[in-house]
Formats: C-alpha cells, structure tokens, sequence
C-alpha cells in the first residue's frame, strides 16, 4: 500500500522549463544571446545529461555556473515558475483520500526557496509538509537521500509504504538508495530512462499517477523496490 507521497516540485508540481525560457530571453544579460530562441529550442541551449534526464541551467557548455547563479540571483526570473495546471485539486485530492503528502526541494539558498514555495502551494500547506535542502557538490548530491531517511524518522512512516514523484534520473536512485519506491515523472523535454532503471513506472500527468496509486492500492499493480 502507498500511504505517502513525497513531490519534487520542479518538473513536477512547478513548471521549471517556463522561468528557463523566460529567464533567457529576457535577462538584460542573456537577452542577447538568446532573446530569439524558440521553446523547442531549449534542449539545445541546455544539452540534457544523462544523469540529469531534464533541462537544467548548469548543464550549458560554457555558462552552466554563471547562469544558474544569475538565475538564482533574480527574484523575478527564480521564482516565476508557475504550479502545471490540476495540480492543487490533485495534491486535495491525495489528502482528502489519507495520504501523507510532503515536497523535497534541493537549492542554494533554502530561505529563498522556503519562501517561494509556502507562497506557491499556499492553497495546499495547511495539509502538505515543505521542505527545502541544501545542494551537496555538482552530480554528488545525496541531499535527498538524507531528507527521505530523515522524514521517515521524523514522521513515522515506512520506506516501503513511501514513493518519490520525481523528473529527475539520479533522484530515482536516491528513492531507491532511501528505500522508497521511485517513480518517473515525465515533463517537457525529459529523455528516457537508463537500461537499468527501466523498470521504474513512468507518468506523464498527475491523472496517470493518480491511476498508478489505485491500481497499486487495490492490487492490480505491484511497485518495485529494488
């Protein structure tokens, strides 16, 4: 049985790829380079690793550090990711049903994103449980590895009763390294999984997640843990 669902909000609950594309065509200093680039384009601009599986400012070839910080450093731009739509009534819905509901978010400046994101879902924290961690290295982050384990203690609740609704492929492995069940959230430009994470379920709506959830739920489907 799921009984709780931790949420990566960027790519998932909040459209990321939104303040990316906004952020560079319209930065006075980016502005120049791409204030004509398309939303296809943006793969492009940003090559998506493999680690990765999505868009992320720090993957440019040149610029990675500088944008991420300038991006992280503009209010305007770092907090104008808007919520995909359904999201609030879905988020309603899980609580009204009993689940426990929580949001994992790395950053550089937690008090920024804490922020942030208690103004975002505001309509949903009365019941939704925010939180923000601070970024480990570059492609060695075990940030959500420790806040799972971490919540797990704090909140009472089982590993194996836990999924981790995330874009992201290396925090597949942290809800596996966590003991929880991962699944793939697929957003805008996302690329497949690796062979070995192949049996990792896949959604492309929170309708398909909350789908997901039933048929584990009422034993038509059954999560793997490995």
């Amino acid at each position: 049985m799921i009984k709780n669902i931790f949420w990566d909000v960027d790519g998932v609950l909040a459209n990321l790829n939104y303040a990316y594309f906004h952020f560079l065509k319209e930065h006075p200093k980016y502005k120049p380079m791409y204030g004509n680039i398309e939303w296809e384009d943006l793969p492009k601009v940003l090559p998506i690793i493999p680690k990765y599986g999505a868009l992320e400012l720090k993957t440019h070839p040149t610029l990675g550090t500088e944008l991420d910080y300038d991006f992280c450093h503009t209010p305007e731009f770092f907090t104008n990711r808007p919520l995909y739509p359904g999201v609030v009534e879905t988020l309603k819905r899980f609580h009204d049903k009993g689940f426990k509901q929580f949001t994992l978010s790395a950053t550089f400046d937690v008090e920024t994103k804490t922020k942030f994101l208690n103004n975002l879902l505001a309509d949903v924290k009365d019941f939704l449980t925010i939180k923000c961690v601070q970024h480990g290295k570059f492609m060695h982050d075990t940030a959500k590895v420790d806040m799972l384990k971490s919540c797990f203690e704090e909140y009472g609740l089982k590993a194996d009763e836990t999924i981790l609704v995330d874009d992201r492929i290396y925090n597949q492995y942290a809800a596996i390294d966590a003991g929880a069940h991962p699944v793939r959230y697929r957003c805008e430009f996302t690329t497949d999984l690796p062979d070995e994470l192949k049996w990792i379920p896949e959604v492309h709506s929170l309708k398909e997640l909350e789908q997901l959830v039933e048929d584990v739920n009422s034993g038509k489907k059954v999560l793997d843990s490995k």
